[in-house]
C-alpha cells in the first residue's frame, strides 16, 4: 500500500499501522450500520455499509470542519442526499466528536432521540439540511454552492474559501427536482460543489434496470459538469481520494464523481440485493457479517478505544483550520464591516431598517405583486444577503432588483437568481443557500405553480429555513388565463402545514409589513400577492402592529347613537376582498344601519400566536362573523359562521367579471351579512329591534 501524506492532516505521515487502523475504522462504520437498524427493527443498513470507505476519506482526508464548532461559517458543508443511510453520517459525527453518543446510535429512529430516520437540521449537531425526500439534498447543496460563492466573492477567499460534498443515489437523479438542478447548477459554473453518485444499481423494487437506464455520466457532462466516471473503487481509500482531490482542483464547474458500489457488502446474502436498502439483516446475517469484518460477532456497537482515538484525533484538527480562518480575516474591518458580514452572514437586516419600508398613500391603485417589489428596492441597502429571483417570472412576481447583477459564472457575486422555468429546484436550491448562510433568498411564481415547489416548501418549514416566497396572481382576479391559473384551493393548503406563515396582504401598506415580518420573523413565510391592482385602505398605513398580529380592526361602521358594546357583524377579509369588505360594511351602515366591524386577517398563524384576550377583542365570540376570500372556504368555520367563498374551480374570464359572478361584490356581501344577522336571531338595527 502507498504510504500518503494527507492534506488535511496538517502534515501527520500516514504509516502502515494507521492504514491497519483505517480499514478497522471502516469495518467498525459498517458494523454501526447494521447494529442501528437491528436495534430499531427499522432502517437502512446497506447503503451506509457501501459508502464506509467514502465517509471514512472525507471525514480524516478530505473535509475541513471543527466538531467543536459546527457552525464555523468557513466549513466544507456536507449533504447526505440519500437521507435514508442516516446512520453513516450518525456514526461519523459521533466518531469525529459533535457530542452525540453510543446511546444516541443505540436510540436510532426512537422517540425522542437526536439520531432521527432521516437526517434533520436543528436536531443532531453536524447536520446541515433535512434530507430523506430523495433529490432534495442534491438540490440543497446546489443552493450552498451558490451561497458560498456570493460569500466568497463579496468578502474574499479569507472570508470562504470551502467546497459543498454530496452523496446522492439513484432515487435522487431519478427524481426530476435533480435533473432541474442539475442543469441550473452546470449553466452557472458552481466550481465549489461535488457530488458523489452512489451508482448501486440497487432499488427497494428491485435492480434499478426495473425502469432507469439513464446515461448518467453523458447527461452531467451535458449539463456542464465536470464528471469522473470513477467504477470498481467502493473500497480503495486512495483512490476515492485521488477523485474527490481531483473534483475539488477543478476550478470551473461542479464536480460529479460516479462511484460503483455494492450495497450491504460484504454481506454474504445481502450483499447487491433490495433487501440490504430499506431492512435489517436479521441477528445470524448480522453475526456472519460481522465475522467476516474481523468484528466481535456478539458484539453490538462495539467501538475500541484506539479506532475511536483516530477518528476524534481526525476532528480535533479542524480547530487549527478554524483559528487560522479567523486569523486571516481582514485587519482592517470596522465595526460596520463586520455588521455587514454577520448580516450577511445571518440572513438578516441591518438595524433601523424598518425606517426605510415605503408608505403608500390612501386612494392609490397598486397591485400588492408591484408593491412587494417597491419595498423590497427600497429595503434592499439595508439587507446585505437579499437574494432575490423567480422561476422566469421576474418581472411578473415583484422580484427585480434594481441595478442587481444576474447570478453568473461572470458575475458569481449577483443577488439576482434567474432561475429558469424549474419552480421545483428552486424552492430546494433557496433552503439550501439560507441553511448555508450568506444568503436572504425571495423567490417567485404564480401561487398556481406553488404546487411544483410544495416538497421543498414543506421541508423549509420542518428545517425552519428563512425563505421568502412570493406567490402571486392569487385567485380568480387574474382573470382570463382562467381555472388552470386560479389557485382557489391553494390558501387552505398552505395554512394547513405547520411552520410556514402564509401572509396574504390587503394593499400596498399591509404589504409593506408583511415584508418587514418577514425579513426579521425566523422560519418561512409565504407571501400571497395580487395580480390586479388593489386601492390602499384607510387605516393600514398604520398596521404594522395590526399585521403582526395576524389580524386587526380595520374599520369599525358604527350608525348608532348609543353605546352598544358590540358590533352586530364582523366581516373578516384577506388580500384583495378586504376592499370589498370596506364597501359592505359602508351600505350596511348608510342603507340598514347596521353596524358592521372590518377585520383584516392577513395572517392566520400569526393571530393564533395572539393571547386569548387579543383574539376575543378583534373577534368576539357573541358576533354573527363572515369570512370573504376569494378562495375555498375550508377552514374558515374556526373563524366564521359564513363565507363568501369559491368551492368550485374558477372561470375563464377578465377578473372583475369572475369576481362579480362569485359573488365578491360590495352588494352580496352586504346581503350575506345581513342575512347572517336575521338568521343569528340578533337584532340587526335600532330600528329591527323596535
Amino acid at each position: 500500500m502507498i504510504v500518503k501524506v494527507f492534506a488535511c492532516l496538517v502534515g501527520s505521515v500516514v504509516t502502515m499501522e494507521d492504514l491497519e487502523l483505517e480499514q478497522r475504522g471502516i469495518s467498525v462504520i459498517r458494523g454501526i450500520a447494521m447494529d442501528a437498524p437491528e436495534r430499531a427493527h427499522s432502517g437502512h443498513p446497506g447503503t451506509a455499509m457501501a459508502l464506509a470507505p467514502l465517509a471514512h476519506v472525507l471525514w480524516t482526508r478530505v473535509m475541513r470542519y471543527d466538531p467543536s464548532a459546527p457552525d464555523w461559517p468557513d466549513r466544507d458543508r456536507f449533504v447526505l442526499s440519500a437521507g435514508h443511510a442516516s446512520v453513516l453520517l450518525y456514526t461519523m459525527l459521533y466518531l469525529t466528536g459533535y457530542g452525540l453518543s453510543l446511546d444516541d446510535l443505540r436510540s436510532f429512529r426512537q422517540w425522542g432521540s437526536i439520531t432521527p430516520g432521516h437526517p434533520e437540521v436543528g436536531i443532531t449537531p453536524g447536520v446541515e439540511v433535512t434530507t430523506g425526500p430523495l433529490g432534495q439534498g442534491f438540490t440543497n447543496a446546489v443552493g450552498m454552492a451558490i451561497a458560498e460563492r456570493r460569500m466568497r466573492t463579496r468578502f474574499g477567499e479569507q472570508a470562504s474559501n470551502h467546497h459543498i460534498f454530496t452523496i446522492a443515489s439513484d432515487g435522487d437523479f431519478e427524481e426530476g427536482i435533480s435533473h432541474e438542478a442539475a442543469s441550473l447548477a452546470g449553466h452557472l459554473g458552481l466550481d465549489h460543489l461535488v457530488c458523489v453518485y452512489d451508482n448501486n444499481h440497487i432499488t427497494i423494487d428491485g435492480p434499478t434496470s426495473l425502469s432507469y437506464s439513464d446515461d448518467v455520466a453523458g447527461r452531467f457532462t451535458a449539463y456542464g459538469w465536470n464528471v469522473i466516471d470513477a467504477g470498481e473503487i467502493a473500497n480503495d481509500l486512495d483512490a476515492i481520494e485521488d477523485a474527490l482531490r481531483r473534483c475539488i482542483e477543478d476550478s470551473s464547474s461542479p464536480s460529479l464523481v460516479i462511484l460503483r458500489s455494492h450495497i450491504g457488502w460484504p454481506s454474504p446474502r445481502f450483499t447487491d440485493t433490495s433487501k440490504a436498502h430499506g431492512d435489517p439483516f436479521g441477528t445470524e446475517e448480522v453475526k456472519a457479517t460481522k465475522q467476516l469484518l474481523g468484528l466481535p460477532p456478539d458484539s453490538e456497537f462495539w467501538v475500541p478505544d484506539d479506532v475511536l482515538a483516530f477518528y476524534r484525533s481526525a476532528g480535533a484538527r479542524g480547530r487549527l483550520l478554524r483559528d487560522a480562518w479567523a486569523g486571516s480575516l481582514p485587519k482592517d474591518w470596522g465595526d460596520k464591516d463586520r455588521s455587514v458580514f454577520h448580516a450577511f452572514l445571518e440572513g438578516k437586516a441591518l438595524d433601523g431598517w424598518h425606517a426605510a419600508l415605503p408608505v403608500f398613500s390612501p386612494g392609490d391603485q397598486i397591485a400588492t405583486r408591484q408593491a412587494i417589489n417597491v419595498c423590497i428596492n427600497a429595503t434592499s441597502s439595508t439587507i446585505p444577503a437579499l437574494a432575490t429571483g423567480a422561476a422566469d417570472l421576474t418581472g411578473n412576481t415583484g422580484m427585480a432588483l434594481d441595478g442587481a447583477e444576474l447570478q453568473s459564472r461572470e458575475h458569481p457575486g449577483g443577488s439576482q437568481i434567474a432561475y429558469g422555468i424549474r419552480e421545483h429546484a428552486m424552492g430546494g436550491i433557496m433552503n439550501g443557500m439560507a441553511l448555508h448562510g450568506g444568503a436572504l433568498p425571495v423567490g417567485g411564481t404564480f401561487f398556481i405553480f406553488s404546487d411544483y415547489m410544495r416538497g421543498s416548501v414543506r421541508l423549509a418549514a420542518l428545517s425552519s429555513a428563512h425563505v421568502i416566497y412570493s406567490w402571486t396572481h392569487d385567485s380568480i382576479g387574474l382573470g382570463e388565463d382562467g381555472p388552470t391559473h386560479q389557485p382557489v384551493e391553494h390558501l387552505a393548503s398552505m395554512r394547513a402545514m405547520p411552520g410556514l406563515r402564509v401572509i396574504r396582504p390587503a394593499d400596498a401598506n399591509e404589504c409593506a409589513r408583511a415584508w418587514q415580518v418577514a425579513v426579521d420573523s425566523p422560519g418561512p413565510t409565504a407571501l400571497i400577492l395580487s395580480r390586479q391592482k388593489v386601492p390602499v385602505l384607510d387605516g393600514t398605513s398604520e398596521a404594522a402592529k395590526g399585521l403582526a398580529m395576524g389580524a386587526y380592526v380595520l374599520a369599525d361602521m358604527n350608525p348608532h347613537l348609543d353605546d352598544r358594546p358590540l358590533p352586530d357583524v364582523i366581516i373578516i377579509g384577506t388580500g384583495s376582498e378586504v376592499c370589498v369588505c370596506i364597501e359592505a360594511a359602508k351600505q350596511l351602515r348608510t342603507v340598514r344601519s347596521v353596524w358592521a366591524r372590518v377585520v383584516s386577517m392577513p395572517c392566520w398563524e400569526l393571530f393564533e400566536e395572539q393571547d386569548l384576550s387579543y383574539r376575543e377583542e378583534v373577534l368576539p365570540a357573541s358576533v354573527p362573523t363572515l369570512a370573504i376570500e376569494a378562495a375555498s372556504s375550508f377552514g374558515w368555520d374556526r373563524y366564521a359562521a359564513a363565507t363568501v367563498s369559491i368551492d368550485r374551480f374558477g372561470s375563464s374570464a377578465p377578473g372583475q367579471i369572475n369576481m362579480e359572478r362569485f359573488g365578491f361584490t360590495a352588494g352580496n356581501v352586504a346581503k350575506v351579512a345581513y342575512d347572517l344577522i336575521s338568521a343569528s336571531n340578533k337584532p340587526a338595527s335600532r330600528k329591527d329591534a323596535s
